[in-house]
């Protein structure tokens, strides 16, 4: 059924006058995104799914996952299985089954016992049975196997070529394990070449209207995201994005913003506080939406808090918050079996009532267009669901709005979607009706590449690596050119507000596609004349990485001698005076982000007030701009002191002091938290 809301005779413009409306489509449960968004695509509608546990079952991310999980987890056969019988190598039925008597033997002969089971994929379980065990593929050998497969004879030459291709893969990745998360993650996805398919397969249905890389880039955004943690391993974020899996609200990372040039699938969860012009709500049956699950109590789970020492525990009287479990009048077990069933089902009353609410938020997402669905039947089951009863009451309130509605089945009827079971050849060819096309350019790529390996030896550059070069530096060129649209990040350091003031567009290109910085030998320095310093003022504390000092300061010159930087520093007119405190961490908000940084030393003025100041191991800059960006750590610095010890602003000075030169700089133009803050929103962030 559809509905369309009135906004009035003074509501704004039609939307749709001026750009394509903007569309969602709420779903109740993370598992039904990936199946909308793939009808969707299917049918040329450029498609976007939001939120990690939606975006954990696209097709490109569950690769990426699975060839990164097998890296680490060679147990994990659900993971090998997916790879194996993927689009990319496609391992026909008696490899798998010569695969799988080869991991038996390895568990067999190392004495290894299983340590869990993983299921054949669904679309490969009657393909499958009359060929393997009838034991599911055991966990504990197919890594090992794909590692070391065996005797030749026992493969196809096809199936065994297949087999040693994503072994050289999977080692490949885990060479890499030691590099930074997002270089590893990168690695994989390049590896497996799941960039470029999505960039034809997007081409194809969609007529170069989308990129084809929108769930690679969330997906990349939360692995940066999480590998900003102290302590983020790879396993550590396997093990987030399988909790991710699990949990209902599906570990949804940062803000959701609405798209106008494609349709967004997200949990209803992800969509508080947002609108679209259309806004489509499927599943409305009972057992989906609502969910009719019940869920964890502390009856039955010892991991949940008992209300009573929880702090939204319904009052006598109230009806929200979790319900109390009044035990005053049970005088023998009958009564306490009473009690405790009256509970139970306030319990369920309370997840139905949490079901009204998020059907609520569905429905009110929309500003022009609300469209509402349900069915009777699903895939193995038996007897037909109820139409939600949130969809009957939509329908009893807005009558004429119902598009169809369907009679319901009768009681001996079967389920439609089995009587006439789906047959495809297997493996999959997930070319299909592109197959002629692709076979044809492969068929021009093959036959040009003698030419190619047979070189003219009198052409000035018979490999094409002159060619090659020019390309990339073009590449280059246009990338410096490309005005890249980033958000400024909800965290950010005082060396990334110095490069954001000195070149927004090179701050932008980092944040877009971060990469190492080059040895810094200023950090080094600043690093070893810290630690002097601080066991000469007596004190110490650790450092982040980001915070070591010099890491802002600009190249120039060579190094200097660690001793002429302690003379320099005993010469000046720091050496003489003791500071209040050294190394202060810090964070402060502007514009919604939280700049956080650690001060140097910080001095007690003789006429009052204080200094703070930043040691710097380089030189000072030359020109005004880079001096006017460093600035921006001493503007911090100053706001951050005046927070921490509740002093007006005015009594706070910042400065630099130079130690190679003895120089001692203090801007009297500094900003303020308004600045700052301008500074930041300029970029983009804030809220």
């Amino acid at each position: 059924m559809g509905r369309r809301r009135d906004r009035g005779p003074l509501a704004r413009p039609d939307r749709r006058e001026r750009e394509p409306p903007t569309a969602a489509v709420l779903v109740r449960r993370n598992a039904d995104s990936a199946g909308l968004a793939a009808a969707l695509g299917e049918r040329g509608v450029p498609v976007e799914v939001v939120g990690l546990g939606g975006l954990l079952s696209t097709p490109e991310v569950q690769d990426v996952v699975a060839l990164l999980r097998l890296a680490v987890e060679p147990l994990a056969g659900t993971a090998a299985m997916r790879l194996l019988t993927g689009p990319r190598w496609q391992l026909g039925a008696a490899d798998l089954k010569a695969l799988w008597n080869r991991a038996r033997r390895i568990a067999h002969t190392t004495g290894r016992a299983a340590t869990g089971t993983v299921a054949t994929p669904e679309q490969l379980a009657e393909a499958l049975d009359a060929t393997l065990p009838s034991e599911s593929l055991d966990a504990a050998g197919l890594g090992d196997a794909i590692a070391d497969p065996g005797p030749e004879s026992h493969y196809s030459a096809a199936g065994l070529a297949k087999i040693r291709s994503l072994d050289r893969e999977v080692r490949h990745v885990r060479e890499r394990l030691g590099h930074p998360l997002p270089e590893v993650v990168a690695e994989a996805e390049r590896v497996l070449g799941v960039s470029i398919e999505t960039r034809i397969r997007a081409s194809r249905q969609l007529g170069g209207r989308a990129a084809g890389r929108e769930h690679l880039d969330a997906f990349a955004d939360v692995v940066v995201s999480y590998s900003e943690r102290p302590t983020a391993t790879l396993p550590g974020l396997l093990a987030f994005l399988a909790a991710a899996e699990k949990v209902e609200g599906g570990l949804t990372p940062g803000d959701v913003e609405v798209a106008t040039d494609r349709v967004q699938v997200l949990t209803v969860h992800s969509a508080k506080g947002l609108e679209w012009d259309v806004v489509a709500v499927p599943h409305l049956s009972e057992g989906i939406f609502p969910s009719g699950r019940a869920l964890p109590t502390w009856l039955s789970s010892a991991a949940e808090l008992q209300p009573s020492l929880r702090g939204d525990v319904a009052e006598p009287g109230e009806s929200d918050g979790i319900p109390r479990l009044d035990l005053s009048g049970c005088n023998n077990r009958k009564d306490l079996e009473d009690a405790l069933e009256a509970h139970r089902k306030a319990l369920k009353g309370m997840n139905m009532h949490e079901d009204e609410r998020l059907f609520y938020v569905a429905v009110t997402r929309t500003q022009s267009v609300l469209l509402l669905s349900g069915h009777y039947w699903s895939e193995d089951v038996k007897k037909p669901k109820a139409p939600s009863r949130f969809l009957v009451a939509a329908r009893d309130h807005a009558p004429d709005a119902v598009v169809q509605w369907a009679g319901e089945p009768l009681a001996d009827t079967e389920n439609p979607l089995e009587a006439e079971p789906v047959q495809r050849p297997w493996p999959r060819d997930f070319l299909a009706a592109h197959r002629t096309a692709v076979d044809a350019g492969a068929g021009l790529v093959l036959a040009a590449l003698p030419a190619a390996h047979d070189p003219d030896p009198d052409e000035p550059d018979p490999y094409g690596w002159a060619a090659d070069v020019t390309a990339l530096l073009a590449e280059r060129q246009r990338q410096a050119e490309l005005e890249l649209e980033v958000a400024v990040p909800r965290e950010v350091s005082v060396s990334q507000l110095v490069e954001l003031r000195r070149s927004p567009a090179s701050f932008a290109g980092r944040l877009r596609r971060p990469v190492p910085f080059k040895p810094n030998p200023y950090a080094r320095r600043g690093t070893a004349f810290h630690a002097w310093l601080e066991r000469r003022f007596g004190a110490t504390r650790l450092l982040d990485l980001d915070e070591l000092p010099g890491a802002a300061d600009g190249d120039a010159g060579a190094d200097e001698n660690l001793a002429l930087l302690q003379r320099r520093f005993e010469e000046s007119e720091w050496a003489a005076r003791t500071p209040v405190d050294i190394e202060v961490p810090f964070e402060i908000a502007a514009a919604g982000t939280v700049v956080r940084g650690r001060m140097d030393a910080v001095f007690r003025d003789p006429g009052g007030g204080f200094t703070v100041v930043d040691w710097k191991t380089g030189v000072r800059p030359s020109e005004p701009a880079d001096e006017r960006a460093v600035a921006v750590q001493l503007a911090a610095y100053r706001l951050a002191w005046a927070r921490l010890r509740d002093v007006p602003i005015e009594d706070v000075r910042a400065a630099f002091f130079y130690v190679r030169s003895g120089e001692t700089v203090a801007p009297s133009d500094l900003l303020d938290h308004a600045g700052l803050a301008g500074l930041i929103t300029s970029a983009g962030g804030g809220d």
